[in-house]
């Protein structure tokens, strides 16, 4: 990386961005923006045990193979072919040019925090073979360009023609993201101007008294906010909001046939455009689709200051979280239609909980915390981050999951015929989604607001933060999620009064998550603790923070501890699936058993509500990992439902999220602990 790029890449600090805007680098400070400002992920350099390898592992392996496999499968070389560097017919889904995009996006976000001249210049070659490929007026959608009379299923007998369906507009607004980081990352504008040309033949085409339409698959409004926010121009701001605006008034693309293959998505609740978007209360369609929109609804809302999107999405929110969100952070319960289905419909063998969906979720929970300033989102965020998230790489970083479901067989199949993790797919969104969201993680730490610093995520760092305009050394060590014992150190560069916000997690106060539709079992009256410099402190409690208001100098730490219990989860009682059945959580962590630890079956346990459970931590499993260990039963079961025998045997649970890394078997998050919800066996 150019030493004078990489200079301007940590001197110019970007207060304002969010974690889908990383970097640090802009050119313009929107007027209006979150009253919350994430610390930029440049400026928390992590080194805690869980997160900074998972993160190095992303750098070194899933971003190169990302990169390798787009050149594999032809994603690449339908750019080439657009550009007229080489001949043939487009290769795959309309929609792949996103997926070169995303992973642009992972290798940018990986060469802010580690330079790679190698990976740069990878990069830079990329970005010369899009700029060729691109139409002179700025269009960019190779399946049309390499054949415009012939493209992809899909794409529409000409442009915009069916946007419902084509993804012209999905694909640009990944273009847009990607484009924004390698610009954040390396001063350079040859991708900032691809994108910005796109965006202004976009900006000239759409909009009242022009073209009227919308994105079927949403995401160009979060594209859109982000080139607002480096280019300062309004009109990309516009577009956003308008495309948001036409949904629940306008049809936008061809009807098909009902054996056609695309007539999914002739629903309109499939893709969010049954109502108006500001009188939507209740989440449904596909998961994806619904998070992308619900987070560029944030953005419009904060960029441009229109309030109005907030109450929308904060009553969304509340159903989301409230009846259709798994116990792993993980939504979209229908695999046949990737979407939501109705209240409490949340089966576990058969849940989608698509990687992308986990991921948007946790970018849709940040946004509502910058919004809000409430640590119920940071909850929710690392509820998601800790399981239905990370669950979707393999721990090798070679093999991904698209869905994530609750419970498996081991034998039935999931998505494009898997029974564990593979290394790539047909629809390949979610692999490169990883490589885009694991750099980032170090932007979800810390917070500021005025004379408030926050601590949201607790993860072994060390960061410079900017509070009152004055620098703030900190530093944490914890062992977290193990352990609930976390020591943070303040370093003002001189004596300065402000307040650390300090997040209390809804599971340390006997709040599973912010709603009723879990809960645990039992009460846990061990309490948390909170020291300054050694001494007790009251928790001073606000919106689910402790404050620490004072004067702080150098050599003050905190320490804060979180005790760690095994809890037993129930669901709400409308969730059919689970009635009879309780969860394993400990910290943030849900766990589940897997049959390879428990005598090749789990479907057939019971597990009392007496029995001990104890964790221990495992250093040499799973690249370490805390463990629950116990006695449960292993029961038969008749076809009819009449328990033959049962038999005690050892228990084993180990972290849901390191789930399939050791071969196809049997796994559940939710144990039977009624004789009537054991499973009986399969009939064959």
């Amino acid at each position: 990386m150019k030493k004078s790029a990489l200079a301007l890449v940590f001197l110019i600090m970007l207060a304002a961005a969010l974690i889908v805007c990383r970097g640090g680098r802009t050119v313009k400070t929107p007027p209006k923006d979150y009253p919350v400002r994430p610390v930029n992920f440049t400026q928390v350099k992590v080194n805690d045990a869980f997160w900074a390898p998972k993160m190095e592992t992303n750098r070194a392996v899933t971003v190169p193979f990302a990169l390798q496999k787009n050149e594999e499968t032809g994603r690449v070389d339908n750019f080439r072919k657009a550009a007229g560097l080489m001949k043939g017919p487009h290769r795959g889904k309309r929609y792949n040019d996103s997926d070169v995009f995303k992973v642009m996006e992972g290798a940018a976000y990986t060469l802010m925090l580690h330079p790679d001249l190698n990976l740069e210049k990878r990069l830079d070659d990329l970005i010369v073979i899009i700029g060729k490929a691109q139409e002179p007026d700025g269009y960019l959608y190779t399946t049309r360009t390499i054949d415009p009379k012939n493209p992809a299923p899909g794409a529409g007998k000409e442009r915009w023609s069916n946007l419902r369906v084509s993804h012209e507009l999905y694909n640009v607004g990944h273009m847009y993201e990607a484009a924004v980081a390698h610009y954040l990352a390396t001063g350079e504008k040859s991708f900032l101007n691809i994108a910005t040309k796109n965006a202004d033949l976009l900006t000239s085409t759409f909009g009242p008294g022009k073209r009227r339409g919308f994105p079927g698959h949403q995401e160009i409004e979060i594209g859109l906010s982000k080139l607002y926010r480096v280019t300062g121009n309004q009109a990309n701001l516009d577009l956003a909001k308008f495309f948001l605006d036409e949904r629940g008034h306008y049809f936008g693309g061809e009807k098909h046939d009902s054996k056609d293959p695309f007539a999914v998505y002739d629903s309109d609740e499939y893709m969010q455009n049954h109502k108006p978007v500001l009188e939507q209360d209740e989440a449904v369609g596909h998961a994806v689709r619904a998070m992308y929109m619900y987070a560029g609804m944030a953005d419009v809302a904060a960029l441009g200051g229109w309030p109005e999107y907030v109450k929308a999405i904060d009553r969304l929110w509340e159903n989301v979280v409230g009846k259709k969100m798994y116990l792993t952070g993980g939504v979209g319960a229908r695999d046949t239609s990737e979407a939501f289905g109705n209240a409490y419909e949340l089966p576990n063998a058969s849940a989608y909980t698509e990687t992308c969906a986990a991921i948007g979720n946790a970018l849709w929970q940040q946004r509502l915390f910058l919004l809000h300033g409430e640590a119920k989102y940071v909850d929710v965020l690392e509820r998601v981050m800790y399981n239905g998230l990370v669950s979707g790489v393999s721990l090798d970083g070679l093999s991904f999951f698209y869905q994530n479901p609750l419970e498996s067989d081991g034998k039935s199949k999931l998505y494009q015929g898997q029974t564990i993790r593979s290394p790539w797919f047909e629809v390949a969104c979610c692999p490169p989604n990883i490589t885009r969201f694991l750099p980032s993680v170090p932007g979800y730490v810390y917070a500021t607001k005025d004379d408030v610093l926050y601590v949201n995520l607790f993860i072994g760092n060390a960061a410079t933060v900017e509070v009152m305009g004055q620098a703030v050394n900190l530093k944490q060590e914890t062992r977290y999620p193990w352990d609930g014992a976390v020591k943070i150190a303040v370093e003002p560069e001189k004596q300065a009064e402000f307040t650390v916000n300090v997040r209390i997690p809804g599971w340390a106060q006997n709040q599973t998550i912010p709603s009723d539709l879990y809960k645990f079992a039992d009460t846990n009256n061990e309490q948390v603790t909170l020291k300054v410099n050694g001494l007790v402190i009251a928790l001073n409690m606000d919106r689910g923070y402790a404050q620490i208001k004072r004067a702080w100098q150098k050599g003050d730490v905190i320490d804060l501890n979180l005790p760690m219990p095994v809890r037993r989860v129930i669901a709400h009682e409308a969730v059919k699936d689970d009635a009879g059945k309780v969860a394993l959580q400990r910290g943030p962590i849900v766990f589940c058993a897997e049959g390879v630890d428990n005598g090749g079956k789990v479907l057939n346990l019971m597990l009392p509500d007496n029995a001990k459970l104890e964790a221990e931590f495992h250093p040499d499993l799973l690249k370490g990992v805390v463990v629950l260990k116990g006695k449960a039963f292993a029961a038969v079961k008749s076809a009819d439902g009449k328990i033959l025998s049962r038999k005690e045997q050892d228990f084993l649970a180990i972290p849901y999220y390191a789930w399939a890394n050791r071969g196809p078997g049997e796994m559940t998050v939710w144990l039977s602990c009624a004789e009537a919800a054991v499973k009986p066996p399969a009939v064959k």
